[in-house]
């Protein structure tokens, strides 16, 4: 393969691989933004991973809750502190399935309970918003 070649495919995969972040960002690594693009990335976390931990992100962020490609659907959320963070569904439209996951709406800290009504999982963990760099 050509250098030239092995160079397009690269962009390819980095365009296809952007696409991705950009479908989950939608549902919610540590997220960042591009800088020459101005796209926020979210924050990836896997729901087995969380319980206990503290999950932090930048306030206009979200976070992608991945790891159940079962029953992704039945998650629920109980948040403390609700001005903190706001729970968004998993759901299947039939055409695309998006993960459940949480925006980042306000600085401060606030504890979240997920509980899965199928599979009977509960996971606790604090997400931490911090405020977005200058």
């Amino acid at each position: 393969m050509s250098h030239r070649r092995s160079s397009s495919f690269r962009a390819g995969a980095l365009a296809l691989a952007l696409g991705t972040a950009l479908a989950l960002a939608g549902c919610s690594s540590s997220g960042g933004t591009d800088e020459e693009s101005g796209v926020i990335a979210p924050v990836i976390v896997n729901i087995g991973e969380i319980d206990g931990t503290t999950v932090e992100v930048t306030k206009g962020n979200a976070i992608d809750l991945t790891g159940d490609d079962e029953t992704f659907t039945d998650w629920t959320a109980e948040i403390a502190d609700e001005k903190i963070v706001e729970f968004t569904p998993g759901k299947d439209d039939g055409s695309a399935q998006f993960n459940p996951g949480l925006t980042a709406l306000e600085v401060g800290e606030t504890e979240v309970t997920l509980d899965n009504s199928s599979s009977d999982e509960s996971v606790t963990f604090t997400v931490e918003v911090t405020a977005p760099a200058n």
